[in-house]
């Protein structure tokens, strides 16, 4: 019986990544995210590769909505084996002094109370499995902080201690729990998204750095993990561009 992944936050950049690599590995794949019409996209795209994949339209702010995709997973056409907790992002780079409260509690609703939600609804099946996978899309913001990423770092560590305590806590249960950090990814929309739109902004992250990770990179990562015998737990996974030796040790070529 084929097995089911299920990945959040699958309608662009690492999520859309991942999808397409555990299809490749043979998972059929819950493609989970607020955009139906990008998710019908990806699916499309998957099946014409040759795989497998249905599109569930999953808000991860919202209890029904997450139930809905614990109800999909319920319906899924086999064991669900593995749990990609992707959704997420950040608003804004403000220093704490004028951080806006908004922002940080939207970002702590999607990073953490998202991963919370998700994980809750679908740890049941997991277990079921015999043999489950909750792999904790991070960052490296997760356990280094730097000025102006008081919100994002605030919400990264907070995942990373909800990774460590499940993991702790599903000790003797065959659920395993993964953590990959990624540092530098430039994908289409993340730091798009942080700066409201500001596409000068949006690009000024990047700038100089020769060959930043992009979302295929880290979603090679999660497939890798995911893929291991069972038995064998990589409790974090830290994946950095080259360019970035550190959090505030970037090489840009020209700077």
């Amino acid at each position: 019986m084929t097995s089911v992944a299920i990945v959040t936050g699958a309608s662009s950049g690492i999520g859309a990544a991942t999808a397409r690599r555990l299809a490749a590995e043979g998972f059929h794949v819950l493609a989970a995210a607020r955009r139906t019409d990008r998710l019908a996209a990806l699916v499309a795209e998957i099946a014409s590769a040759g795989g497998s994949a249905t599109a569930v339209a999953c808000d991860v702010t919202s209890d029904e909505s997450v139930a809905g995709l614990a109800r999909a997973a319920d319906d899924a056409p086999g064991p669900v084996t593995v749990l990609v907790n992707n959704a997420g992002g950040a608003r804004g780079l403000d220093p704490v002094e004028t951080g806006s409260v908004a922002d940080w509690q939207w970002m702590y609703d999607v990073n953490v109370l998202g991963t919370l939600r998700v994980t809750q609804a679908l740890l049941p099946a997991l277990e079921r499995s015999g043999a489950g996978t909750v792999v904790m899309v991070s960052s490296t913001a997760g356990f280094t902080v730097y000025e102006g990423g008081g919100g994002y770092s605030a919400a990264k560590h907070a995942q990373t201690a909800v990774a460590g305590t499940l993991r702790l806590e599903l000790c003797g249960r065959p659920v395993r729990v993964v953590e990959i950090d990624p540092g530098m990814v430039r994908t289409e929309e993340f730091s798009l998204n942080r700066f409201g739109g500001d596409s000068a902004k949006a690009d000024a992250t990047y700038a100089g750095v020769a060959q930043p990770l992009v979302a295929a990179d880290v979603a090679e990562c999660v497939a890798w993990c995911a893929t291991l015998p069972h038995h064998v737990n990589v409790d974090r996974l830290v994946v950095r561009p080259l360019a970035q030796a550190a959090q505030h040790k970037v090489h840009r070529v020209g700077q």
